[in-house]
């Protein structure tokens, strides 16, 4: 407990928080900053957001585990160590989540997005996110968000829990694949989130739903794969990393989740930075590259007018901005069929070694995977060690593209994804567009300008552009390799000039009633 005077200043706010949604929209950083001032109790805070997702989650499908009790404890922990002077994390008692895909606590549930056959299957190890908010940022974990099936689409929902719903509007889907994380921050559940990123699955979500996502430099955080460690690379490249309504609280989440791990091979060794010094820097004088589509992506009408608005504020801020073209030679349809063969085969590597411990998913369980899924199996299997390498050749043809535009610019920007949320299907296998302006595409992840940096590995986030018909549009700010900094300057000189907070007005006075 507080001493009385103390504790007597939380119980008011909380108690005014669970009347008037106080604490919801309060960013993770100043929740943190009023803990350590005793302003706020953690027990009472993790105690408003419990109460939060008990009213708002049934109709929004964000959260598809809780672990209220857990949370609880972990909350009078936190107070106890605020009460007795120790050292704090910078997220000391602010709540988060995990995804449920391919991240871990001991004892929790981990269905890999929605496998039926794996609703009670138990991974006990941490995953670098979990054991860094916990151990070095002082958060506490709630529970899980909703994913698809091994997230190989960039849209949310499975056979199941179903679909994740835009809290801007029910009917619409979140993007995926970290699509119940960003409905969860979005919604006012939860401050911050994780979320993971193969393809864009940070990004993606965080355009549809309007808030923050950062995907850093590869090996800026680690990621702890096992049994194959070097699989991060060979597929394409495998990210942890915040969903946050401010950029602001990225930063703060990426100081604690930045570092080197000797567990992963490809971790950075780079020494400490504190990224919120970045939020605060000019971009004055920096040359942004400005490509409307990457050269081979149909963009939705609505979807390129609220970008092309959005890129005016890097020039008001004083950078120089220039429209360019990649050289990509190569359809978007090939090389989103590239993205799915090379992170396939990091599927079924997961699959084999399930079926080695006694669970054979494409055995009794086949029914569990969606058709598309299976159909990406059985081309897959079909690819020789030759076909692998032609694949990463390919590859680096679309890296060669960016380091060519970004040794002349300091940043690239471009929209996020293609089109705006679609509507979410009463099967569990909602799917993106086909075709945008006539254009065939491939609806698991060919409308999605994301995947492209999970071949190359730059640091990318996805940033409010505006709203289109009430729906949020998202931009992308992609950075040279290791530069994280940089992208995370523009994204607060954006947030600055154009700030999106009332924007989730719509949120709050959303329907309870899906």
């Amino acid at each position: 407990m507080l001493a009385s005077g103390a504790k007597e200043k939380a119980m008011s706010s909380s108690g005014q928080a669970v009347h008037t949604d106080e604490l919801a929209y309060v960013t993770a950083h100043e929740l943190a900053a009023r803990i350590r001032r005793r302003e706020l109790s953690p027990v009472d805070v993790i105690d408003v957001f419990i109460r939060r997702i008990e009213a708002r989650n049934p109709s929004l499908n964000a959260l598809v585990y809780l672990d209220f009790d857990g949370a609880r404890r972990k909350a009078k922990e936190a107070e106890s160590a605020l009460l007795a002077g120790e050292a704090l994390g910078p997220l000391h008692g602010v709540p988060s989540a995990l995804k449920d895909l391919f991240d871990f606590k001991p004892g929790w549930p981990a269905s890999l997005g929605g496998i039926r056959a794996l609703k009670h299957n138990v991974v006990n190890a941490y995953c670098a996110f979990c054991e860094r908010m916990e151990l070095r940022g002082g958060a506490v974990l709630l529970g899980k968000t909703n994913s698809p099936l091994m997230g190989f689409r960039g849209t949310c929902d499975n056979y199941l829990f179903g679909p994740t719903r835009n809290p801007f509007n029910l009917a619409k889907n979140t993007g995926g694949s970290s699509g119940g994380s960003a409905a969860a921050v979005a919604d006012g559940l939860l401050p911050i989130a994780e979320g993971t990123d193969a393809g864009g699955s940070i990004r993606i979500p965080a355009a549809w739903c309007g808030v923050y996502g950062y995907k850093a430099s590869f090996g800026r955080v680690p990621f702890l794969a096992r049994p194959n460690a070097f699989g991060t690379a060979d597929s394409p490249f495998l990210f942890e990393g915040p969903i946050t309504r401010t950029v602001e609280d990225a930063a703060v989440a990426l100081n604690v989740l930045a570092g080197y791990d000797s567990r992963d091979p490809f971790s950075l060794t780079d020494p400490a930075v504190d990224y919120t010094e970045a939020t605060r820097r000019s971009i004055r004088g920096l040359k942004i590259a400005y490509s409307p589509n990457l050269d081979v992506f149909p963009v939705d009408s609505k979807v390129a007018e609220t970008v092309s608005r959005a890129v005016k504020a890097f020039e008001e801020a004083g950078a120089h901005v220039e429209q360019v073209n990649l050289g990509i030679l190569r359809s978007q349809k090939e090389l989103s069929d590239v993205w799915s063969r090379l992170y396939m085969l990091l599927n079924l590597q997961a699959i084999e070694s399930m079926k080695r411990d006694g669970i054979d998913l494409f055995g009794r369980h086949r029914e569990d995977f969606p058709p598309e899924y299976m159909d990406w199996v059985e081309k897959t299997k079909r690819m020789s060690g030759l076909d692998f390498f032609r694949d990463q050749a390919i590859r680096t043809e679309v890296f060669n593209a960016f380091q060519k535009v970004l040794d002349n610019f300091d940043l690239l920007v471009t929209p996020t994804v293609a089109c705006p949320p679609v509507d979410n299907a009463s099967d569990g296998n909602t799917r993106g567009p086909s075709a945008i302006n006539g254009v065939e595409i491939d609806p698991l992840i060919g409308w999605c300008l994301t995947y492209f940096v999970n071949f190359t590995g730059h640091p990318a986030a996805s940033i409010p552009a505006g709203l289109s018909d009430g729906l949020p549009v998202g931009m992308q700010i992609i950075g040279r390799r290791n530069a994280d900094c940089d992208v995370l300057a523009a994204s607060a000189a954006f947030e600055r000039l154009r700030p999106w907070q009332n924007h989730y007005q719509i949120c709050r006075e959303r329907s309870l009633r899906a």
